[in-house]
């Protein structure tokens, strides 16, 4: 009997919403090679990782066994998947595969990073195409998403055959992308699968998902019906949703303009790989500010609240010489992920304030979700009818619901999250691995628990005080310490200056030290930071970051 096992190990997307990052291997155990399916990232919020650009998944298991990859395949172009190839290909340094449309965005991502383009290889779709990586065969299966040219992946072993679902719905209508295909995904089942790794998003919608085309007729209405100029947002990467929004406002009489980098770029990948040839012409911002706002559509990013995003910068003012004006519309064409809920009502309430009006998606009129509900689950393991389902891309709560969901259906279910190593021919975990994340701050990547992003919350929670104190060469104070505050009210309890208030106590404490203290720095700067925090919390009732510099004369 063969000791090779075959493994897989989610890094990330398992156990939250974004972040995805999956490890599969085959081998003898601790000498498997390896196959990595998606490199994505997550977005920072302003209350737990404030300063914070883009949030990785924690490679480290992985770049310590960089010798043992295959490849790395990209299942479609959503940051999440695809946003950290560039970021992270110099740890890996393995070939990168994915279909034309996510290659495009891929290279642009590697070439953003000073890499070359070569390194992203385009694989057309199953069965026609596959690859041969180690001891994996994979196909990429079309599947419809949000996003063109989205894939599961079919993965042959010498232990049979896994389905790697990606992100997808049941929808044969897309608009945009291939639709869903019953009897291609009914020939990827027929050899018998091994385990099915199935998108887990939506498993709480039991009402059966609304194909992307029923979209469309809304939208062109409310575009009629609108007297002023509209403006409307959704996720940049949904080709079909921009498309069917823009040839909503050709039919409404509109001049058609797209706002915001993200924007153009998905418009101009999908137009370079063939996917969209059918792109109302546009208008360019100069040439929008002569149009007649009845007769103007602005395509703008930022559905999710980004403060640097064209609809923030509208709601500020203006973007590019455009400004919002009462009587005209805004639409939110787009789900607000949870977490983003704060930054998308600011926005919302900027807008009232202008006297825009503001349509969201409460009435679910003018947003389809990309992702299968629990009928599409369901048939989905019927399609694929695996020995094990195994959840991924969802908190939690969502990989234990569709475990419960599989078993209803007589499939065993595997719950792993982050770091769990599931052995995927005895159907259980094996190992656990501590995974974490890593923080793109500015242009420097820091570990989750390297204590920057803590420090930086506890200043704003708490201020800062930086005590300065000079000693001579007798190792005598020259002088009191003073402090500089930041974060801090200027006051303290009975309206003393709050600065002199810490200075007069430093100085006094000074008087008392001994000679002893005065000559050990460590000693020195741990008793002043007490004195400073202290004195603080009893003066204004916080106890603030203290940064101690003391300077010795020689």
């Amino acid at each position: 009997m063969s000791s090779d096992r075959l493994i897989y190990l989610p890094l990330g997307g398992a156990g939250e919403i974004g972040m995805n990052c999956y490890v599969y291997g085959y081998g003898p155990e601790g000498k498997e090679r390896l196959i990595v399916v998606d490199l994505g990232v997550t977005f920072p919020d302003m209350d737990t990782t404030p300063g914070v650009d883009l949030i990785f998944p924690d490679i480290s298991w992985l770049e310590a066994r960089k010798d043992r990859i295959e490849g790395i395949f990209i299942t479609h172009a959503h940051e999440d998947h695809v946003g950290a190839v560039g970021h992270y290909w110099e740890k890996l340094g393995a070939p990168i595969h994915a279909r034309a449309f996510t290659a495009n965005i891929a290279r642009r991502k590697m070439s953003e990073h000073g890499y070359s383009e070569s390194t992203v290889r385009t694989v057309g779709a199953w069965p026609e195409d596959s690859i041969t990586a180690g001891p994996f065969t994979l196909g990429f299966v079309p599947i419809s998403h949000s996003i063109p040219e989205s894939s599961g992946l079919v993965i042959d072993t010498p232990k049979g055959r896994l389905v790697h679902t990606g992100d997808f719905k049941i929808d044969e209508t897309p608009g945009v992308g291939e639709p869903f295909d019953r009897a291609l995904w009914a020939q990827v089942a027929e050899p018998g699968v091994k385990a099915l790794i199935c998108d887990s998003t939506n498993v709480f919608s039991h009402h059966a998902g609304r194909s992307e085309a029923s979209v469309g007729p809304e939208i062109e209405k409310l575009m009629t019906e609108q007297p002023g100029m509209v403006v409307a947002t959704t996720f940049a990467s949904n080709i079909s949703r921009v498309r069917t929004i823009a040839q909503a406002g050709v039919a409404a009489g509109r001049s058609v303009c797209l706002l915001g980098r993200a924007m153009r770029r998905m418009i101009e990948a999908a137009v370079e790989t063939g996917i969209l040839d059918d792109f109302p012409s546009v208008v360019s911002p100069e040439e929008a500010k002569d149009i007649p706002r009845e007769n103007l559509l602005l395509l703008v990013t930022g559905s999710q609240g980004e403060r640097r995003a064209a609809s923030a910068q509208l709601a500020n003012g203006k973007y590019m010489g455009l400004r919002m004006k009462e009587g005209d519309t805004f639409l939110f064409s787009s789900k607000t992920i949870p977490g983003n809920e704060r930054g998308v009502i600011r926005i919302m309430n900027q807008f009232s304030e202008m006297g825009v009006d503001v349509i969201d998606d409460s009435a679910d009129r003018y947003h389809v979700s990309g992702h299968a509900n629990r009928p599409d689950l369901k048939a989905m393991h019927e399609i694929c009818h695996p020995e094990l389902v195994i959840p991924m891309h969802g908190e939690h709560r969502h990989l234990r619901e569709q475990v419960k969901l599989a078993g209803e259906g007589g499939y065993p279910g595997v719950l792993a999250v982050n770091g769990t190593m599931v052995d995927l021919a005895v159907g259980k975990p094996v190992e656990f691995f501590e995974t974490g994340r890593v923080y793109l701050d500015g242009r420097a990547q820091v570990g989750q628990f390297d204590g920057i992003v803590r420090d930086r919350i506890r200043m704003a929670l708490n201020g800062h005080v930086t005590v300065t104190l000079v000693i001579d060469e007798q190792s005598e104070p020259l002088g009191d310490p003073w402090c500089d505050l930041m974060g801090l009210p200027e006051m303290g309890r009975n309206g003393a200056d709050l600065a002199e208030t810490l200075e007069s106590a430093l100085g006094s404490w000074l008087q008392r030290a001994d000679a002893k203290v005065l000559r050990d720095d460590a000693v020195l700067e741990k008793d002043l930071r007490t004195v400073t925090r202290r004195t603080t919390e009893n003066e204004i009732g916080k106890k603030p970051e203290v940064t101690v510099v003391v300077s010795r004369l020689s």
